[in-house]
């Protein structure tokens, strides 16, 4: 894990909030690796979590944990004006703004990334299936697709940094 007096405030309330809804680094680390490790046999979880690690000292990534974490809290206090209220609420399937702003985080590591993005999104595998259950209480609309585009940005670097070593 980076210095925690190296990092900014932006970075260290990105990475605490990201906790604080129940994310940790192993958990995005995970997804690097189910999207990975068919390509490299040999992947450790540490080289995950290094790529995931890199990914989050990204401004634009901290600015969308920032944005969509407030959002969902906003959502679950029921602070948001109606008829957003509602959707953010539910999730519902026609609002693409919170996958808008996952795709500000894909972008950073290459076109890859979204293919990346858009198979996890589909899965769902690991953190990502809790962070959906609806069960829970707690809306994660924009965190869900927060977390499956860090770990694809995460892949995405990954394989890149894996084709300049060949």
């Amino acid at each position: 894990m980076k210095d925690k007096e190296s990092m900014d405030l932006l970075e260290k309330t990105a990475r605490n909030w990201l906790l604080e809804r129940g994310v940790t680094i192993e958990d995005i680390a995970d997804l690097v690796m189910f999207l990975q490790k068919k390509y490299h046999p040999d992947l450790e979880m540490k080289e995950c979590i290094h790529n995931v690690e890199r990914v989050l000292t990204k401004r634009e990534v901290q600015n969308a944990i920032l944005t969509g974490i407030q959002l969902d809290k906003l959502g679950e206090k029921k602070m948001l004006e109606e008829p957003l209220q509602a959707i953010i609420e539910v999730d519902e399937g026609l609002y693409g703004v919170d996958e808008i702003l996952a795709f500000s985080i894909v972008n950073v590591y290459g076109s890859i990334g979204f293919t990346n993005y858009g198979y996890i999104d589909k899965l769902k595998p690991g953190i990502l299936e809790r962070l959906n259950d609806k069960s829970t209480g707690m809306c994660h609309t924009f965190l869900d697709d927060i977390v499956g585009a860090i770990a694809a940005a995460a892949s995405s670097r990954l394989a890149h940094r894996a084709k300049h070593q060949d």
